[in-house]
């Protein structure tokens, strides 16, 4: 039995075609632990979404497998929480009735009075409590993922997982949403599974960043370590020593070494007090 929370063991996706099959990735290996916010980015076409869907059960790997909490991943279930970048609401149903919706699925028990308080507590927590009987139709984008958000985390999911969720919001929405998020993750000490293609977005929430290489026969290249301190605040991040030697890093893979195969993924750490980062993290990587 693994002793890490979610294990990634050997994983790879494969299309069969013609003439040839589409290896999109291949031995992806991975673990997360308990209350870990791992987030994983690279170029389009390597796999990431193909990955989470697989830690969801919404997809079934050609090879490898998935345990969490001691469990194989086969199908859906509550304990695993997804939130897409297009909402994913029901349209007919209001901001309430849809987080009440799964929490109606996840506690069947519950009386009507428990169900709606407990909903309602998620909502006011993402900042809709104006907003409880308005239907998806009539909130903006970045309300609509708000209730998204909130409906994930009230069905309390041993792990949460994040596919773009701020990619449609204009850059002053998402920075809001991405501060409560990260207020949730601290009082709920959730474990999340996070894809994006920002950056910075990456470094401000995360605890550990997977960079995979690019696709068709993508592979897990490096794991970083994201060292300062929590909790962070964006218009104070930027000003820590380590913030831009990390996002050197992440950028420089990116785009000059995300073509390259490694083999094996390498574990780095970004010391901040380093004067050369790329010899500690080589130095790391040797350990």
């Amino acid at each position: 039995m693994s002793k890490h929370f979610v294990s990634v063991e050997g994983l790879s996706r494969i299309y069969p075609g013609k003439p040839d099959d589409v290896v999109v990735f291949e031995n992806a290996n991975l673990n997360i632990e308990q209350g870990e916010f791992v987030c994983i980015i690279g170029h389009s076409g390597c796999g990431k979404s193909t990955i989470l869907n697989v830690l969801a059960g919404l997809d079934e790997p050609s090879a490898g497998g998935v345990i969490m909490d001691g469990k194989e991943v086969s199908g859906p279930s509550l304990d695993r929480g997804v939130v897409f970048q297009n909402y994913s609401l029901l349209p007919w149903l209001t901001s309430l009735q849809n987080v009440s919706f799964g929490v109606k699925a996840r506690w069947p028990q519950w009386t009507p009075q428990q169900v709606q308080a407990h909903s309602q507590k998620f909502l006011e927590m993402v900042g809709l409590s104006h907003a409880l009987q308005k239907k998806p139709s009539q909130l903006s984008g970045g309300m609509r993922q708000r209730v998204s958000i909130a409906r994930a985390f009230a069905t309390s999911p041993k792990l949460l997982l994040l596919d773009e969720p701020f990619g449609a919001l204009d850059a002053l929405t998402r920075g809001v949403i991405q501060d409560e998020l990260m207020a949730i993750c601290r009082e709920t000490q959730q474990t999340v599974f996070m894809i994006t293609h920002d950056v910075d977005e990456a470094i401000l929430l995360s605890d550990r960043i997977i960079l995979m290489s690019d696709g068709p026969h993508a592979e897990i290249a490096e794991s970083v370590t994201i060292n300062l301190p929590k909790p962070r605040n964006r218009a104070e991040i930027v000003n820590d020593p380590g913030y831009y030697r990390i996002r050197n890093h992440l950028i420089d893979f990116l785009v000059n070494r995300s073509h390259e195969r490694h083999g094996q993924p390498q574990p780095l750490a970004v010391d901040p007090a380093a004067d050369n980062p790329s010899m500690t993290m080589n130095a790391v990587a040797a350990q």
